[in-house]
């Protein structure tokens, strides 16, 4: 492939070190796509005749049939995925093989085709995302009115229900749908004809090929478009953010199917056992996929310092650009799943999760929220009182609506037999009912609209 430029071969450590097929296989499809773009406007344009083109762009078929059927062959003196395709080519239709890499470079070549996949990757991301969101909706639906308790600290806080806390998960999934489709957006523009840095003196139309590949238009500076991997940095982003709300979510099923907690019953499907004790369910699917937040993360951090301080314009750094992306995809692909299925199929334990908010307290601020609707006190004074409430009623060891109404007008005279009414864990969810809060009126328009926005309803 070097031609004459040297006297011998490379060595075997050189050679191991330079082969990419072993993962740039998985470019082979972008890589037949993006050559027959190619070839198709060389032949439009008359760079190489319409007999060559229709000769390589059958041949190119050719190999992409062998490829489906056989997996992409490894032989690394061909190094690359590029070179592996024109090898076999030459093989299949002879000498006009060689006429595919005018007026183009491996470098905007691996480029292109590393766009074209990444930016499938977007697309699969955005639809594992979506069912995520489905399975999370058609959910809360179903238990708008299942009371839960709230926490902050992991301390128990307010009452909210369990449909409104899973519809928190359907906004978060939502942004990171938005960056997935904000990532795709910028990249779709098309690097091939940059050729190795400087562009290329054959009158090519690179309009036409960005087109063919369902790019907005070609890339515009010819040096950028080979040396900058921002879009799969973009990618990268967006997938360790989701990963991070795939991991919280994630940890909410784990503690929550943990025997003190007992909220949920996770599937058979997503849990495995003990080798020891057979009395075991682990959440083990849950574990991994906040495991793999980690991995991912660190996948982005792998190609940030790869790509940090790297001169214009390609160096061979930027070989290592693919597998942290490949390895991230991969583990994100099977978080969402894990987490859809997880969110699809566990049994909630509604009446645990009830039990568990009529304790810790959980209706103190509606006490303290009665006394500044009802006797017009300042919040902070009936903070206070509230205060002093929960230390009596945690004294006795009972409830707040279990006080006596002679000890709360002991506390402060101004309480009322009214109380009661706003102490309870319904009235407390039902109170909370400004937009976006936890009331069953507004988690139901809420699912509403999510099903509308997610096409569920006509």
């Amino acid at each position: 492939m070097w031609g004459g430029r040297f006297a011998a071969g490379p060595s075997a450590i050189m050679r191991e070190i330079n082969a990419s097929i072993p993962f740039d296989k998985a470019l082979w499809r972008q890589d037949i796509a993006a050559s027959k773009a190619h070839v198709a406007m060389l032949g439009a344009q008359g760079i190489v005749s319409a007999d060559d083109a229709a000769l390589i762009a059958d041949g190119l078929d050719k190999v992409a049939a062998e490829y489906e059927a056989n997996g992409v062959p490894e032989d690394w003196d061909l190094e690359d995925i590029h070179m592996t395709t024109e090898s076999r080519l030459a093989e299949l239709i002879g000498a006009a093989a060689g006429r595919l890499h005018t007026a183009r470079s491996r470098n905007d070549q691996v480029a292109t085709d590393f766009r074209l996949w990444v930016r499938d990757a977007c697309e699969q991301a955005d639809a594992g995302l979506q069912a995520l969101q489905v399975a999370l909706v058609m959910r809360a639906g179903e238990h708008a009115d299942s009371i839960m308790p709230g926490f902050t600290h992991l301390q128990t806080a307010q009452p909210v229900t369990l449909g409104h806390h899973l519809m928190a998960y359907y906004e978060m999934i939502g942004r990171d749908r938005s960056r997935f489709a904000d990532a795709r957006a910028r990249m779709n523009r098309c690097p091939l004809g940059a050729a190795a840095l400087a562009g290329t003196g054959f009158p090519i139309d690179r309009f036409r090929t960005a087109e063919a590949l369902g790019f907005d238009g070609p890339t515009d500076n010819s040096l950028d478009s080979v040396s900058d991997r921002d879009f799969a940095l973009d990618y990268l982003m967006a997938a360790a953010q989701c990963s991070l709300h795939l991991s919280r979510l994630a940890e909410e099923f784990i503690i929550w199917a943990s025997q003190p907690f007992g909220f949920v019953t996770l599937p058979d499907s997503l849990s495995t056992g003990s080798s020891i004790m057979p009395q075991k369910k682990n959440p083990d699917a849950a574990e991994l996929v906040r495991g793999h937040s980690g991995r991912i993360a660190g996948c982005l951090t792998a190609l940030m310092i790869t790509m940090k301080g790297l001169p214009l314009a390609y160096s061979k750094d930027m070989q290592d650009d693919k597998p942290p992306v490949f390895e991230a995809a991969g583990l994100l692909a099977l978080s969402i799943a894990a987490m859809t299925g997880m969110v699809a199929k566990a049994a909630f334990r509604t009446p645990r999760m009830r039990a568990a908010a009529e304790l810790g307290y959980a209706t103190a601020t509606d006490l303290a929220d009665w006394l500044v609707r009802q006797a017009n006190i300042p919040f902070r004074e009936a903070h206070h009182i509230t205060g002093s409430a929960v230390k009596l009623a945690e004294s006795r060891g009972v409830a707040l609506d279990q006080l006596p109404l002679a000890d709360l007008k002991a506390i402060d005279t101004r309480i009322d037999e009214r109380v009661y009414a706003a102490l309870s864990v319904e009235a407390s969810v039902a109170a909370r009912a400004s937009h976006g809060g936890t009331a069953p009126v507004e988690v139901r328009k809420r699912v509403a609209e999510a099903r509308v926005a997610l096409g569920l309803e006509d």
